[in-house]
């Protein structure tokens, strides 16, 4: 078992099985993705680097997002798993591993993910356009937070200890984004060490959101702190 990563991307490769490589990918801060950890498992074909990898994710049976399906699909060009320009396809000498991760990071698990979706990007514009995108980060972030605790409670092989730290590292920040999206800041608008990133002139979050935010608060400091992360009880008041 061979471990590599960048500073958001972690990977785990098979001695045994050189056509087998696990990968963790960090939600991006600034996406309803942030703080997240999503799992997927990627096998090169006899004929790879001529074909591209097959990549499975592992959803938890939650669909959090239009390229990301619940039975484990990942559309992206790159894959050829989707219709896209000559240039966006698999390039065999051109294209590799990495872009593909690179690609799940920046291109799907983005800010707005609701214009992933093919032909909203033109069929909702303006403020109609926000409105909808701001309403799908919200039920996207509740279903990053259950794969947070998904992902606690069934940490993929190999990983287990990987997990446990990254959680209780970032524990506290993300309570301290789930309690600021509760009080009305846009989803998103918290960053790096719980600095608050957002427009006064945003709309709040909806009511249902916000109850929503506050029952899975309850379930994240549980998770938490079997976890063995600190400083989690505060928020159980504010939740």
């Amino acid at each position: 078992m061979i471990f590599t990563s960048t500073e958001t991307i972690f990977v785990r490769v098979y001695e045994a099985r050189m056509d087998l490589l696990r990968a963790v990918i960090v939600g991006p801060a600034g996406t309803p993705y942030h703080d997240g950890l999503f799992v997927f498992d990627v096998l090169f074909p006899p004929n790879y680097p001529s074909v591209p990898p097959m990549v499975y994710y592992y959803s938890g049976g939650l669909r959090l997002n239009p390229n990301l399906y619940d039975c484990g699909k990942v559309c992206l060009s790159l894959l050829n798993t989707w219709n896209g320009k000559k240039t966006e396809m698999w390039i065999p000498g051109k294209s590799t591993m990495l872009q593909v991760l690179v690609s799940i990071q920046g291109l799907i698990l983005n800010a707005k993910p609701f214009f992933n979706e093919p032909g909203y990007e033109n069929m909702y514009v303006g403020e109609d356009g926000e409105r909808r995108s701001k309403q799908y980060n919200e039920d996207v972030f509740i279903l990053s937070l259950k794969t947070m605790v998904y992902t606690i409670r069934r940490p993929p092989k190999h990983f287990e200890d990987f997990v446990v730290g990254h959680f209780r590292q970032r524990a506290h920040d993300i309570l301290v984004a789930c309690k600021a999206y509760k009080e009305g800041s846009q989803v998103g608008s918290m960053v790096k060490e719980g600095t608050q990133d957002v427009n006064e002139h945003e709309m709040s979050t909806s009511h249902e959101f916000k109850e929503a935010v506050g029952k899975m608060m309850k379930t994240l400091v549980t998770n938490f702190i079997k976890n063995g992360s600190k400083d989690c009880e505060q928020f159980q008041v504010s939740a």
